[in-house]
């Protein structure tokens, strides 16, 4: 399962990026919510930082933006691990613009990608 989703988000990546110039970042901006109690948070990343958020393990291994427009739309993959378990809940590239098209299926957590930090 896990790996059909790499796959596919590689493919959205390769089909999305086919139309624009992109650049990487240094970091991406993302937003997470407890489903239970309604709480969301904003967290920055670095490339290579793990954020923990509840017992979620959040990995950003690159963020990716448009060259021509920078606080556009933005790619980034994501390796996420349900507690200190080394089996991983998700990983692939979450797009901001269409956070549904591959998403992090869990019960208690959801995380999206807002934007790429370039500072």
């Amino acid at each position: 399962m896990i790996r059909a989703a790499v796959i596919l988000s590689a493919a959205l990546f390769a089909a999305s990026t086919a139309w624009a110039e992109t650049a990487k970042a240094s970091g991406a901006l993302l937003r997470g919510l407890d489903k239970v109690s309604g709480t969301p948070v904003d967290f920055k990343m670095n490339v290579g930082d793990t954020v923990e958020l509840g017992r979620l393990r959040v990995t950003l291994g690159e963020c990716r933006y448009p060259t021509d427009n920078p606080s556009g739309d933005a790619f980034a993959w994501l390796v996420v691990r349900d507690g200190n378990a080394e089996e991983t809940t998700f990983e692939g590239w979450m797009i901001a613009s269409s956070p549904a098209l591959n998403a992090l299926d869990h019960p208690r957590y959801d995380v999206w990608v807002l934007r790429c930090v370039t500072e």
